[in-house]
């Protein structure tokens, strides 16, 4: 296949920064199109180097201008990707045409395509995988993009036949040359608010500049399109009441078009009663855990009732969604306890990620370890908040900073501080700095029964690994609770 592009024709196309699990699925679109399709990265190794090699896709190690040669019709440069970098150098001197991700993704993928695009400050991953699933098990075929591996794909992405593309849309910025949040290039027809709050704290200096940016999304939603908000989010009703088309609201309050109703946890499902515009629609039961899933799970019914589903299938479309890893994934089993990885990095989606564990585990000692990783966290902006959004748990680990060599003190989170805030206020909280202090503690910690949830948006170290084989065995995986 080939295309034009900047008056050339484009065939071969290759991917700066291919390992990330954006990049890799953009890899992975292409292929699948008829593209020829590189790519480079400065680590290559399992599981990302496997699922692209299993993909046809040849992946170099390291960043050199030899990895351009021959040139391609068109290089693809990934956000983590700075000047200074050497395969980047090489392109720009050679004049090479190169474009974002969100940009290719736009001119590429999204041509006759109705764009489903979820965004927000939490929830877009697993409410992108959930809408993808359900159009699926539904029969409308949908193309997607998420930034995660739903279980019930196995895969970030796909194309289909079908006119919807459903696609998570971040506010981060796009790439070097480009400070845009990605957002902006995907056109939604019908855009999904999860909620706002502050987050990005490495490029944007307040809440209300992250504000001014939905709001210039939603205003580039046609006439003939749909936002679908969360009403019990003040920042997310402000932002849809300026909508240049029609809104649709879900929430718990009675004031939403969607509402949920009797949220329960019951036979290992989280069950919960729907309204519509004050009509019953039943019950509904997800296998996926907490509040938070359940209002995702009401973004979705939007969705699909905007796309004409039919009411009577929803409820059994959503019910059969079984997650997105390091979504609160079943990792093992330690001498009776079962371990679970999360990717939560927000003290919001910590307080709600436990809070969904509660509800799912009442009578279980939950054990949280956190790693402060994600700019936001580690940033000392949400320092009061951090020493609050853990109080489901029964202890509390929290490990150094990452990097923390990065901020100066007086900006950084102060784990320290934060424990003794916590055990202020009656928690058993502690300061544990390395995976190689935390791994034995949470072993003598942890009994038959118990429940221990690791929170990191990176590898922590192999964390997981290292727990499941201090107990002497590879933990069983196989089956959820």
């Amino acid at each position: 296949m080939s295309t034009m592009i900047m008056g050339r024709t484009v065939q071969r196309i290759h991917l700066l920064g291919v390992c990330g699990t954006a990049m890799a699925s953009l890899a992975v679109l292409l292929r699948s199109s008829g593209y020829t399709v590189t790519g480079s990265d400065a680590d290559v190794y399992p599981p990302m180097s496997d699922f692209l090699a299993a993909e046809g896709i040849p992946v170099r190690s390291g960043y050199a201008p030899a990895n351009l040669n021959p040139p391609p019709d068109l290089v693809v440069v990934g956000n983590a990707i700075a000047r200074g970098n050497p395969e980047l150098e090489h392109a720009l001197a050679a004049g090479l045409p190169y474009l974002s991700m969100p940009e290719v993704v736009k001119l590429l993928l999204l041509p006759g395509k109705t764009p489903v695009v979820v965004t927000g400050t939490h929830g877009k991953t697993t409410t992108s995988a959930m809408a993808a699933w359900a159009l699926t098990q539904l029969g409308f075929d949908p193309s997607f993009l998420v930034g995660g591996i739903p279980l019930d794909f196995g895969r970030s992405a796909a194309l289909g036949r079908g006119p919807h593309f459903v696609i998570e849309g971040d506010e981060y910025d796009t790439a070097y040359f480009d400070k845009a949040p990605k957002f902006f290039h995907y056109r939604p027809t019908v855009l999904v608010i999860t909620g706002i709050e502050y987050d990005h704290a490495d490029i944007y200096p307040d809440l209300a500049s992250i504000v001014l940016q939905f709001r210039r999304l939603v205003n580039t939603v046609p006439s003939n399109g749909l936002v679908v908000y969360h009403a019990d989010c003040p920042r997310a009703a402000e932002v849809a009441a300026h909508a240049p088309c029609p809104t649709v609201s879900f929430g718990f309050g009675g004031g939403a078009d969607w509402q949920a109703e009797s949220v329960r946890a019951e036979d290992g499902r989280t069950r919960f009663a729907v309204r519509h515009r004050g009509a019953a629609l039943g019950e509904a039961a997800l296998t996926v855990p907490g509040r938070y899933n359940v209002l995702n799970a009401l973004a979705v019914w939007a969705v699909l009732h905007h796309a004409g589903a039919p009411p009577e299938r929803v409820a059994g479309a959503l019910a059969s969604f079984r997650g997105v890893e390091r979504r609160m994934t079943l990792r093992g089993e330690v001498g009776g306890a079962l371990l679970y990885d999360d990717f939560a990095h927000h003290p919001t989606a910590i307080a709600a990620t436990l809070a969904g564990a509660r509800l799912r585990f009442p009578d279980r000692r939950i054990a949280v370890v956190f790693e402060p990783r994600s700019w936001t966290c580690r940033k000392r902006v949400h320092q009061a908040a951090m020493a609050r959004c853990f109080a489901e748990a029964d202890v509390v680990i929290l490990a150094d900073v990452f990097r923390k060599e990065a901020l100066p003190a007086e900006d950084r989170f102060d784990p320290v501080r934060a424990v003794a805030d916590m055990r202020a206020a009656g928690q058993d909280a502690h300061f544990l700095p390395t995976v190689a202090q935390i791994v034995p503690f949470l072993r003598r910690w942890l009994k038959p029964g118990d429940v221990a949830i690791i929170m990191s948006n990176g590898g922590f170290d192999d964390i997981h690994r290292r727990i499941l084989e201090s107990s002497g065995r590879e933990g069983d995986a196989s089956t959820q609770p």
